[in-house]
């Protein structure tokens, strides 16, 4: 009775481990359109409605969903709190914060980073192609990462199962 209770749990710890992983693959592609949209709206806090870096890093966080929200929440904060930082240590530090709450890779970690030391050292004009810029890049990895998604996700749901199946098996 215990072997089967044990077996059960480990057919369903491997189930949940493959269909977490599973998930990562799907958030990914979710989570890059999110910020896409989030860097357009920042894009047009900017370009249309001159509004200053600060106050438009607070409104496109109220308009993008969590986690990516806090990156902006933390890197407008990092502004407003300490005169010591630049806007680029502040991007940086926000992003490096909060990276690991996302789905996303070291290639839109560094695309972000490279955007961040544009943005607030030049002019309206010159912040508007880099934030275009990288929307390009990370249109790119959206491709890359739904090709991914395509390929690993349902390997991963089975994969999951089936790791499990083996243990209990070799346990029997």
């Amino acid at each position: 009775m215990i072997k089967l209770i044990g077996a059960a749990l480990i057919l369903f710890a491997g189930t949940i481990i493959g269909f977490q992983q599973a998930a990562r693959y799907a958030d990914r592609p979710r989570q890059l359109r999110q910020l896409a949209h989030a860097l357009q709206r920042l894009e047009t806090e900017i370009g249309y409605g001159h509004t200053p870096l600060p106050e438009a890093l607070e409104r496109t966080a109220s308009a993008t969903p969590e986690p990516l929200a806090a990156i902006f929440r933390r890197a407008a904060a990092g502004v407003w709190e300490t005169e010591s930082f630049s806007f680029r240590d502040s991007w940086e530090q926000a992003i490096k914060q909060q990276w690991d709450m996302t789905a996303m890779r070291k290639n839109e970690q560094s695309v972000l980073i490279r955007l961040g030391s544009t943005l607030g050292i030049s002019d309206k004009e010159d912040q508007l192609k880099h934030i275009h810029l990288a929307l390009l890049q990370l249109k790119s990895e959206e491709d890359t990462a739904r090709e991914d998604q395509g390929r690993y996700e349902k390997m991963w749901k089975s994969l999951g199962l089936l790791i499990a199946v083996l243990v209990v098996i070799l346990m029997v």
